[in-house]
């Protein structure tokens, strides 16, 4: 619990009913996917399936759902009634864009309100704006979108995006697309210890062992897109991720042992040992002219 009595996302919950709680929706995986830079929809389709995900972030204004009549449709790769869509923002730069998107989307899929918000502030390194992100965030909820959102790793920010209503706060590991993993583990944590909503990574992980890190740190979940559209093989690294990020949830739930320079206490039993525990007890046989043996 934090000192507004809200319970902890970083709390480990019990482990036999552990879900991912998104506003009123429960998901059993804590991988998110997103559903771009695959070669075509059926790669995607069978990258989707091998990450076990049941939440899948669409572009709105890259991929076509409906709005381009005679063109592919990722719907009719993965359909609505499989899989939880999350439209996002990609490519917005400004809270009017992204509120436009927003409301697009909800047209196309038949009053969906779940979506994630990105604002990018910089078309580079993919950086979010942030006083816009709040700026859409606010008319966003007021218009009663079920907000997940994008942002830096700065805790004040996460913290007022909770305030304003957003029902998950996603900050970045690094830059989208980097491959960088987890640069600020300690900002992370600051979010986490303050959190009363899912905190779930976004950006920057580049392979299984990123997504298992911020698992460990009590996560609620991990979203990724390049990392697995850009592998060599993004059927199979999909498949790892999924493994990675469930290890991860399982070592969080365990409690890892504590971290010490170096442990005086062996970790085999000396018991029995020829010699050993009972010189280590100074119980010795006094040799000739009285010399301990």
């Amino acid at each position: 619990m934090n000192a507004r009595g809200q319970h902890l996302i970083s709390d480990p919950p019990d482990s036999t009913a552990d879900t991912l709680r998104i506003g009123k929706r429960e998901f059993s995986s804590r991988l998110l996917i997103g559903t771009g830079k695959y070669r075509d929809f059926d790669e995607t389709r069978r990258a989707v399936e091998a990450s076990g995900a049941q939440i899948v972030t669409v572009a709105i204004r890259r991929t076509n759902i409906g709005q381009n009549a005679g063109e592919p449709n990722l719907l009719d790769f993965l359909s609505p009634d499989r899989y939880t869509l999350l439209p996002n923002t990609a490519g917005c730069y400004t809270a009017e864009d992204a509120i436009r998107t927003l409301r697009l989307a909800r047209e196309l899929l038949d009053g969906h309100t779940l979506v994630k918000l990105e604002v990018l502030g910089d078309p580079d390194t993919l950086y979010p704006n942030m006083p816009e992100t709040l700026k859409a965030a606010e008319v966003l909820v007021r218009e009663g979108f079920e907000v997940m959102v994008y942002c830096s790793d700065d805790p004040i920010q996460a913290r007022r995006l909770e305030e304003i209503g957003c029902l998950a706060v996603m900050p970045l590991a690094s830059l989208i697309g980097s491959g960088m993993g987890i640069l600020n583990p300690w900002n992370l944590q600051l979010i986490l210890e303050n959190a009363g909503v899912p905190i779930i990574v976004d950006a920057g992980v580049g392979t299984a062992s990123d997504a298992a890190i911020a698992m460990e740190l009590g996560c609620a979940g991990v979203l990724m897109n390049t990392a697995v559209a850009a592998a060599r093989d993004p059927v199979r690294m999909a498949g790892a991720m999924r493994k990675a990020v469930e290890a991860g949830r399982d070592a969080y739930l365990a409690g890892r042992m504590p971290k010490k320079l170096y442990s005086a206490i062996p970790s085999s039993p000396t018991t029995g040992m020829i010699g050993g525990a009972a010189n280590a007890a100074g119980d010795t046989q006094a040799g000739p002219g009285g010399a301990r043996a």
